[in-house]
């Protein structure tokens, strides 16, 4: 999935040193208070479970797709601009999908489709280099400050899940970025048999987590598969990029409240 659009950099008044690591002390502590106090009882959190969409939300490509297709490719004769393969990857990627499922399985029947779309090229090795290109840990990064707010909520009592149209590479990817015991659910959509905006595939997140659709919010970044999917569960949504751009912010609006559910 095309990676989202790069957080704006803030600039700020120069401070002595003594000052900002006062400050950033402080800050620290306060956070630290925040989660303590909600897992304590003392200050309940907004919402009592986090579901989160995996690519382009959670999990963000290392680097742009356009530019790994075209390195990949040049050893199989690929000779397409990065622009015009970006082009065509979004094309197939948006294209309808005649199955029940995008992904099945560890969906190379799709991929295939998209890699060639993509590039014009159908040399099956090549496609291969590039499926197991992502199917590694080091194509993908988390968003600056995820891991952090992730344990902060957790720590909280907050319960987080993710909730994906993904294929079975999904298990190992989060694994690969040490983030996958922190979920006390990991929905796919290859395994389970539904894709967002399915109410299903939600329905069973809040199952496995043991929370109501009332007391969750849902974090993706598409209108359709995700704030539309998670609203017709009932559940209030948050548009990555749009209504939340970091994950220190996800964790902010989570836990500074007092009004309890």
């Amino acid at each position: 999935m095309p990676p989202a659009a790069a957080a704006l950099l803030r600039c700020a008044p120069a401070v002595p040193f003594a000052a900002r690591s006062s400050a950033v002390s402080r800050s620290g502590m306060a956070r630290r208070l925040v989660a303590a106090s909600a897992a304590a009882g003392r200050l309940a959190p907004a919402y009592r479970g986090l579901l989160l969409d995996a690519g382009g939300t959670l999990l963000q490509v290392a680097r742009p797709v356009a530019e790994t297709y075209a390195s990949i490719g040049r050893r199989y004769g690929v000779t397409k601009t990065k622009k015009r393969i970006m082009e065509g990857f979004k094309r197939a990627f948006s294209a309808p999908w005649p199955k029940t499922l995008r992904y099945q399985g560890d969906g190379r029947p799709f991929w295939r489709i998209v890699v060639a779309e993509a590039t014009d090229c159908t040399d099956g090795d090549y496609f291969e280099e590039v499926y197991q290109y992502y199917a590694h840990g080091d194509a993908w990064r988390l968003p600056t400050g995820a891991d952090a707010a992730l344990r902060e909520l957790k720590d909280a009592g907050v319960k987080l899940a993710v909730v994906s149209n993904f294929d079975t590479r999904l298990r190992k990817l989060l694994k690969d970025l040490n983030v996958s015991e922190m979920f006390d659910a990991i929905v796919v959509s290859s395994e389970v048999g539904y894709e967002k905006p399915s109410p299903e595939i939600f329905n069973i997140a809040l199952d496995q987590i043991g929370v109501e659709a009332s007391k969750a919010i849902h974090v993706g970044d598409d209108e359709t598969a995700d704030m539309a999917g998670a609203n017709a569960t009932g559940l209030e949504c948050w548009l990555w990029g749009k209504d939340v751009t970091t994950f220190s912010e996800i964790q902010e609006r989570i836990l500074t409240t007092d009004d309890p559910q």
